[in-house]
């Protein structure tokens, strides 16, 4: 789950992470009247948006008057931004953050991730910053800092100490950059994140480092136990597909294929679009309806599927342990009746019998398949069919 800068100052600056004094604002009176109560003589207005890169498309403006603060949060505030993040698509904006501008003499780069391969927090910095750090990686990878924290011991101060004097930093300057370097691990660590990124972090003329600018990612699965960082979710920033599915413990992401796949299992699901591919088709989504999928949820699943107008059949694959065929059938069928898309049905594991006998006493035209790949060679041949009907 992402959340929006400001959100994630408000966090980090709990931990004693050094911050910009600013204010949220959702329409360009509160923008400008937000100005005025932060006091100072020049402002950025940031765009509130889930993608980085937001400067490049005019999301963060440089003001010094209060009309200023106003003109520039109207040009943002109800308009879609396009970077090379969000997709043409681009993603609506609807709140900007008033921050105190400040000149700064050093823009640094920090970042926090959790290394699955090495199951432990990596920690990276550079004295780059206010620049992508994968475009760092690939132009200039010696200037990457990185600490690997030790789980038993958590971020030591001297790794800390090790990764602010390798960004150049003198002695003044190292104190405060360690205090936001622990800063930002104690939030990271205990508000299961899986992604802090200060991105510039920068060093004042009067020598104070400050967190310019904050992302931050959290692991989903942890919600439950974090109910301040859940309210934090903002739906109209992400796909509203993945959004219905999340509040149907779904998980659902799209693609840019036409077809639609319903799955129990992660893994199976990887396999199947992967088959998919080999057969000469392209997936239309990942859609993994969980092992105890109800008639109601495979429901809620199709209706998912078939929102993407790009659908052209819809594979249906289920190897059930925990789940049973006879229910992913039942709601199968109610699904179908009305279905205008080739539908391909593979059930295999508990009851598959009984789930194979509720598919074909239904009278709807459900192919059937035995294999994963003649299933999925059907689905492509399907859709291509369907496609050909179509005119497209």
């Amino acid at each position: 789950m992402d959340i929006h800068e400001y959100q994630a100052k408000e966090i980090l600056a709990k931990y004693g992470v050094a911050i910009q004094p600013g204010r949220v604002a959702y329409t360009p009176e509160q923008a400008a009247f937000a100005a005025t109560e932060l006091g100072g003589w020049h402002w950025a207005v940031k765009a509130q948006i889930h993608s980085g890169a937001r400067g490049k498309a005019g999301g963060v403006k440089l003001c010094k008057t209060y009309h200023d603060v106003q003109e520039a949060a109207a040009s943002m505030i109800g308009k879609r931004l396009v970077t090379h993040q969000t997709g043409p698509e681009g993603k609506l904006c609807e709140r900007v953050y008033i921050e105190v501008a400040e000149a700064f003499e050093k823009e640094l780069y920090l970042g926090f991730v959790l290394d699955r391969k090495a199951e432990r927090i990596r920690v990276i910095a550079s004295a780059e910053g206010g620049m992508e750090i994968e475009e760092l990686a690939q132009t200039a990878p010696h200037k990457i800092l990185q600490q690997i924290v030790e789980p038993a011991v958590g971020l030591q101060p001297f790794q800390a100490r090790e990764l602010a004097f390798g960004m150049g930093l003198n002695i003044k300057q190292v104190q405060r950059a360690v205090s936001i370097i622990m800063g930002c691990y104690r939030a990271f660590r205990e508000k299961d994140a899986t992604m802090l990124e200060i991105n510039p972090m920068v060093v004042t003329k009067d020598e104070r480092v400050l967190a310019l600018d904050a992302k931050m990612s959290f692991d989903d699965n942890a919600m439950f136990r974090l109910p301040d960082i859940s309210e934090m979710r903002d739906l109209a920033q992400e796909d509203p597909r993945e959004a219905e599915a999340s509040q149907h413990n779904l998980n659902y992401v799209g693609l840019e294929g036409d077809i639609g796949c319903i799955i129990n299992g992660a893994g199976l699901a990887m396999a199947t679009m992967d088959t998919i591919k080999y057969a000469g088709g392209e997936p239309a989504n990942f859609l993994d309806v969980g092992g105890g999928a109800s008639p109601e949820r495979v429901a809620v699943a199709f209706k998912l599927v078939l929102s993407d107008p790009n659908v052209s059949a819809i594979l249906v694959n289920i190897f059930a342990g925990i789940n049973r065929c006879d229910w992913i059938a039942e709601g199968v069928v109610a699904a179908a009746k009305d279905l205008k898309v080739p539908l391909i049905v593979r059930l295999v594991g508990t009851n598959y019998l009984e789930g194979r006998k509720i598919v074909e006493n239904s009278g709807l035209p459900i192919i059937g398949a035995e294999t994963l790949l003649e299933a999925c060679e059907k689905a492509v041949a399907a859709a291509k069919e369907h496609r050909a009907k179509r005119g497209k």
